[in-house]
């Protein structure tokens, strides 16, 4: 070993020191290095407080710029940013710049930035710097990051990542992946990251495991929870008695009442039996499923446990039972309310009268509402509703219509379901002068009448024994100006429906007789009655008003339309409606659809192909009408020739489509259509 110098002469410093100047070992020199690449140039070169995110490239946003954020994470937002978030050279090029990235840095980008691929490439990209290592934060950035972009699946590959580059992972990182599951509902991937935490060591706390098994109940795999619950016994852990709802929940909603029972017994034994508002979860999820007898169960449970049950306990039961029609059932948990002085809760009330009402029990109904009333309860304009069509199905029209007046008087708005009741009622007993009174009250109250008008004709004519009883109120509101368009427009369809077509028709010529004036489905319908009368060009007519008044037929109106034409031999004009409807309605009729098709078959006079859309009719359970017949005619008259014409006529008559009858009509309209066709155009191709 050389021997220390105890001269007292300085030693000559090395070369690679660097010089410091002005003190006292001035004379010290350095050797300048050249640097190894660019990026360290540009590092000096680089000063990130004289960065501004506003004088960077224009597609810098609003988050890359937020005061919020440090320099360093807006830096790197505004660099993936102006390379249109694609990773490559330039990205890693500006990112050299910075002399530093900490895991917190990381962690504060991966939670701005929302494209998977450039957060992974630059994850890995800082994992590879010389002297960082990712920390929890930063691990748990990018699964937050991953879950957020909809790539849960490489979200749950981090445990394995995170081994591989030297971390272990802990309970929290495992918490992190069920909690993103459970909140999307994602139960089996909820278990795949609980096995997967079980093969790495980590046993879960009661709270994740509570965690756990509410996922996999809440998205109805239970057998698996069930699992879930056999491990957290053997890992030796107590429950709590948020454990023991969550599992008879699950229980109650799968139906499994013994197992649920069983669990409820463990409980006891735990000393932390279910309080009055486990009972009520449990009643409300049972009550949901419709199984209303095991929730009588779980309240006799309730009741051996001396768990005196409140208003929502009550009222869950007892609404329960109403809505499965076991209202009697329901009547006597209201009454046990009423004596042990529960506050009862108005909604209790009206599921019970609309009950009654139903049931046909009117008086318990009134009772009922009277009690409400007492109570110091205000009826809502449902319960109105309810007894007030309990009280006219009971044949009771005027206590109907004082109830209504009280309605009236506590600043209810009554709706068509409060009148219409009261007006039915009045029409089927003949007393109209009481219905037009009615009528000109709501005109007082300031309602629109023809509304109620419209909406009362409808629900009345739906019967067809009340039709002619709704023809003679119809004449009396005449008399006092309260018809309207759309009144004319529901009896005339009534009435075609029927078969009184001259009586439909009469309706419509005294549409303007009144001083109506008919709008398209007034027409609509006039076409269908005209076409069954057999007179087409009064149909023609009505549908040339429609076109007039920039409106279109309705559907059945050009269903009808075209089949009279066809039947009238007139089959040029019956494909132009067939076009015009397809070309103005939405979804046209199928059997147009396939009329167009079949003309397009006919242009290689194939009969093969029009016999096969025939057969897809037939697979559609569409049966070929006047129109695809006529449309066979047309097509092979345009496209064809008569004898392939004849041909396909031929075969649908041995595939039984057409009757011999049928086949001499179409042969004779075949050779008519021709006629007229020569004589426009002088020949034709046989």
């Amino acid at each position: 070993m050389k021997p220390p110098n105890l001269s007292g002469r300085s030693r000559k410093p090395p070369q690679n020191r660097s010089v410091v100047y002005d003190g006292l070992f001035s004379n010290r020199e350095s050797i300048t290095r050249r640097p190894s690449n660019a990026s360290v140039t540009d590092r000096k070169s680089f000063d990130l407080r004289k960065w501004s995110p506003d004088s960077s490239s224009p597609s810098s946003t609003t988050s890359a710029s937020s005061d919020r954020l440090s320099p360093i994470v807006r830096f790197i937002l505004d660099a993936f940013r102006k390379n249109k978030d694609r990773w490559g050279p330039s990205v890693v090029l500006e990112l050299n710049k910075l002399r530093r990235i900490t895991p917190s840095i990381v962690s504060e980008v991966l939670k701005l930035e929302n494209d998977a691929k450039i957060a992974a490439k630059f994850f890995h990209w800082v994992g590879k710097q010389k002297g960082y290592r990712h920390d929890f934060s930063a691990y748990n950035a990018f699964a937050y990051c991953l879950n957020r972009t909809g790539h849960f699946r490489a979200a749950d590959q981090l445990p394995e990542l995170m081994k591989s580059q030297g971390r272990v992972p802990s309970e929290k990182q495992f918490e992190i992946l069920i909690r993103m599951h459970s909140d999307k509902k994602r139960g089996l991937r909820v278990y795949y990251v609980y096995e997967k935490m079980k093969k790495c060591g980590v046993k879960p706390r009661v709270f994740l495991y509570n965690r756990i098994m509410d996922a996999l109940m809440k998205t109805e795999n239970f057998d698996l929870a069930l699992t879930v619950y056999d491990d957290f016994r053997q890992d030796g852990l107590v429950e709590e008695s948020i454990t023991f709802m969550i599992l008879m929940k699950g229980l109650c909603k799968a139906g499994r009442m013994e197992e649920m029972l069983e669990i409820l017994q463990r409980m006891r034994d735990n000393l932390c039996k279910p309080d009055v508002f486990a009972y009520t979860a449990m009643i409300r999820m049972l009550v949901s499923e419709g199984d209303i007898d095991a929730g009588l169960r779980v309240w006799d449970e309730m009741k051996w446990d001396r768990i005196e049950p409140d208003v929502v306990a009550y009222g869950t039961l007892a609404m329960g039972l109403c809505k499965e029609g076991r209202v009697e059932r329901g009547y006597e948990l209201f009454k046990e309310m009423k004596s042990k002085k529960v506050l009862i809760d108005r909604e209790i009330y009206r599921v019970l009268i609309e009950r009654f009402v139903a049931d046909g029990k009117v008086m318990y109904a009134c009772d009922l509402w009277k009690d409400l009333v007492n109570s110091g309860y205000i009826a809502d304009l449902g319960i109105y509703n309810a007894v007030i069509r309990g009280l006219c199905n009971d044949k009771q029209v005027d206590k109907a219509y004082k109830l209504f007046q009280v309605a009236i008087k506590e600043e209810l708005e009554p709706d068509f379901e409060t009148l219409n009741p009261i007006m039915v009622g009045y029409v089927v007993t003949r007393r109209l002068d009481d219905f037009c009174n009615l009528l000109d009250q709501i005109v007082e109250y300031g309602y629109h009448v023809e509304d109620y008008l419209s909406q009362f004709f409808r629900y009345l004519c739906a019967e067809e024994e009340r039709i002619p009883v709704a023809l003679d109120m119809f004449d009396v509101l005449k008399t006092k100006d309260q018809g309207s368009v759309s009144v004319y427009n529901i009896l005339m369809d009534v009435l075609h429906k029927i078969g009184e077509i001259q009586k439909s028709l009469s309706l419509f010529s005294e549409m303007k007789d009144y001083g109506f004036e008919p709008d398209s489905s007034s027409y609509s319908i006039a076409i269908c009655c005209f076409v069954e009368k057999g007179e087409i060009q009064e149909a023609c007519s009505c549908h040339n008003k429609v076109i007039e008044m920039s409106c279109v037929p309705s559907v059945s109106a050009y269903l009808s339309l075209a089949r009279g034409l066809c039947q009238t031999g007139e089959t040029d004009a019956a494909m132009m409606l067939v076009r015009e409807c397809l070309r103005n309605v939405e979804s046209g009729p199928m059997e147009f659809k396939y009329a167009l098709r079949v003309i397009h078959a006919c242009k290689e006079s194939n009969v093969k192909k029009v016999i096969e859309v025939l057969d897809e009719m037939k697979l559609e359970s569409l049966s070929p009408s006047e129109v695809i017949y006529c449309a066979i005619i047309f097509g092979m008259s345009k496209h064809g020739s008569i004898k392939a014409a004849k041909q396909v006529f031929a075969e649908l008559k041995d595939l039984k489509y057409l009757t011999e009858a049928n086949l001499v009509v179409y042969d004779k309209m075949l050779i008519e259509h021709i006629k007229k066709k020569t004589a426009d155009f002088g020949s034709f191709r046989d």
